[in-house]
């Protein structure tokens, strides 16, 4: 957990893959991975055709229009429960804040790890710590850190090259899994701001129908990128689409698990870097203020009427009861909306 929460990409799986390679190496690594993530990326690939095979079936899209609100209500008591875990003293009161006001302001991608990238440093300054940059003996596997960076590079450079569709999608969502620490949550506010308000993919509701729907299934929060990543390819017919959802899926968790081949082996001298593990303050902290102001933002977008306004509210009561699973909390907004189209 602790080498997870010091890597980019999405936590949960990354604590699945380094426990798959303590055991049988970088081979079982990569099945663990698979099994945990493949089902559900199968399945938001498949949802991302939701709409038009609403069409198709001339049945109301407007049946969908909880989905957004009840999804707002997941953020919420994610922002809540990160919160109390990073709001330790008067200092991580402020990175949050700070996080929270930058982001609401500025929505350009680079403002996201521009802002955590601070929020480690103050926490490192603040400290006021002396040898903190202790040297340690490293024998790091630099083959996966050279592929991570020529991946990198690559999704980078191409598109300007050639504008072809499914490397831009790539670049995004492989930019989205090497600069968001913390997993699920944390990458809602940057690809929100990206494929919605910079790239127009989908519409708000559209993006918040997607992270609705995988509240409601097994594995990963990241698995959302196949959902995205089908919506940001759809005008270009079903393959595309597809192509797109895979494009997606396999750009966001690439970085995660390349990383996690490469900082391994060498975990054990690395955490013994006192640097390291003081910025992980800070950069929780600013996280935890991207999460919070998401939940406004999306809120804000979702439309202030009474009805979404008390659906974000039961689910919210409902999630911090967990009296109910979420999956039924998703049905249930669902039936609402076709309930009373």
């Amino acid at each position: 957990m602790a080498l997870c929460s010091v890597l980019p990409g999405p936590t949960s799986t990354q604590t699945i893959v380094s426990i798959g390679y303590k055991t049988g190496g970088p081979l079982l690594a990569f099945f663990t991975m698979l099994v945990w993530a493949f089902p559900v990326l199968v399945a938001m690939t498949a949802l991302s055709f939701l709409y038009q095979f609403l069409d198709r079936m001339n049945m109301d899209q407007s049946g969908l229009r909880y989905i957004g609100p009840m999804a707002v209500g997941f953020i919420i008591v994610a922002a809540y429960r990160i919160g109390r875990k990073v709001v330790t003293d008067k200092l991580t009161i402020l990175l949050l804040l700070f996080g929270a006001i930058t982001t609401y302001f500025i929505r350009a991608p680079w403002i996201y790890p521009l802002v955590l990238i601070i929020g480690g440093g103050v926490a490192v300054l603040a400290s006021k710590k002396k040898n903190i940059w202790n040297h340690v003996k490293l024998s790091p596997p630099w083959p996966y850190f050279v592929v991570f960076m020529i991946f990198a590079l690559a999704s980078v450079v191409i598109p300007f090259l050639w504008e072809q569709p499914l490397f831009i999608i790539f670049e995004s969502f492989y930019r989205y899994g090497y600069l968001v620490f913390g997993g699920g949550q944390v990458v809602i506010p940057v690809m929100h701001s990206d494929l919605v308000q910079v790239h127009q993919y989908m519409t708000n509701g559209e993006f918040l129908t997607g992270y609705g729907l995988v509240q409601g299934l097994p594995g990963p929060m990241f698995s959302f990128s196949a959902y995205a990543g089908g919506m940001a390819a759809r005008e270009y017919g079903p393959l595309f689409q597809i192509l797109g959802s895979i494009a997606g899926g396999i750009g966001i968790f690439l970085p995660g698990l390349l990383l996690i081949y490469f900082v391994y082996p060498i975990w054990e001298n690395l955490k013994k870097i006192q640097g390291i593990k003081i910025s992980l303050k800070g950069i929780n902290a600013v996280a935890g203020g991207l999460i919070t102001i998401s939940a406004v933002i999306l809120m804000q977008r979702s439309g202030l009427t009474i009805d979404n306004l008390v659906v974000t509210a039961i689910a919210v009561v409902l999630l911090i009861s967990k009296k109910i699973p979420a999956p039924l909390i998703v049905l249930l907004a669902l039936a609402l909306g076709f309930i009373f189209i």
